[in-house]
């Protein structure tokens, strides 16, 4: 996607909270330049872009609806991590416009979440600009994402949401067997761990994230379009993890009848897939490949 043109930095929207006469909200952030676009085809929705990268859409009215692939199915994940309905303990690493926590707010009634961004001035100018309902139990932290989970409690949380993008790379920090080893401390033994991945061909990036998990957690599934799965196009996938067998075949009926279906591989054919990648370690962890300049056009 394009960058917005004619806004100038500072400029917000005559609308408090995504309500009114809406117009873009530019203002620099640590991440770079942070646009929030209104969407034309939804009254209270926006979409978050860094420096022109789409990082995330809300709906302040609908805050269920889903409108990116890669968050619809994490949403997915979410739904069934635990019983319709029942609260959770989630966690959230990256914060963006907090999409993944509004929607377990609005799914999962008197859950718990904590959201890790380590961006302030974007964490300031969502608070603003897109409010969260003061009635949601999500408490909001700017700091680094791996040194947040090294404070939180051993058995917390249920849900634990990698989404860390930093210039559209994953920091290399966030790409290892200790990281996961700290989130897998973090979950409960019946948690699930859902990360947002991107990789393009050949795909070195995606395998070594499978290995990494595959040596800190016994269950994993992969969900990704089935073009970047071949290896044609950079793209994003959703990455699975857990003590405990997932819900395989639900989560691949959900993906399959999402507007822009996916696939789910696990089991042998997800290790196959990796192809005999090393774990990544902190010596050895690289941040993910930057995507080509082609994919925001």
């Amino acid at each position: 996607m394009a960058r917005s043109r004619g806004k100038q930095q500072g400029s917000r929207s005559g609308g408090g909270g995504g309500r009114g006469a809406r117009e873009s909200v530019v203002e620099s952030v640590d991440g770079g330049l942070a646009e929030l676009i209104p969407d034309r085809d939804r009254p209270a929705g926006w979409t978050l872009l860094l420096d022109g990268a789409p990082q995330s859409h809300v709906d302040l009215d609908d805050p269920a609806h889903l409108s990116f692939e890669y968050q619809r199915r994490i949403g997915h994940v979410i739904d069934l991590a635990a019983d319709p309905g029942r609260p959770v303990q989630a966690v959230h690493l990256g914060g963006g416009a907090f999409t993944l926590a509004r929607y377990v707010a609005a799914t999962r009634p008197r859950s718990t979440q904590q959201v890790v961004e380590r961006d302030g001035p974007l964490v300031q100018l969502v608070r603003t600009a897109l409010p969260l309902d003061p009635g949601a139990r999500i408490r909001v932290r700017t700091a680094d994402a791996r040194e947040a989970l090294a404070k939180l409690p051993d058995d917390w949380a249920d849900v634990l949401v990698a989404d860390v993008f930093s210039g559209a790379r994953t920091p290399a920090h966030l790409t290892s067997t200790e990281f996961l080893t700290e989130v897998r401390r973090v979950l409960r033994p019946s948690g699930t761990f859902v990360a947002n991945l991107a990789d393009g061909p050949p795909l070195a990036h995606l395998r070594g994230q499978i290995a990494t998990a595959a040596a800190v957690f016994p269950e994993l599934a992969l969900v990704a379009d089935p073009t970047v799965l071949r290896g044609k196009r950079f793209g994003n996938a959703v990455l699975v993890a857990s003590a405990l067998p997932l819900p395989v075949a639900e989560l691949t009926r959900r993906a399959a009848g999402d507007p822009h279906p996916g696939r789910v591989e696990h089991g042998r054919s997800l290790l196959d897939f990796a192809g005999g990648a090393p774990a990544v370690t902190d010596t050895s962890a690289k941040a993910s490949p930057a995507p080509p300049a082609s994919v925001f056009r």
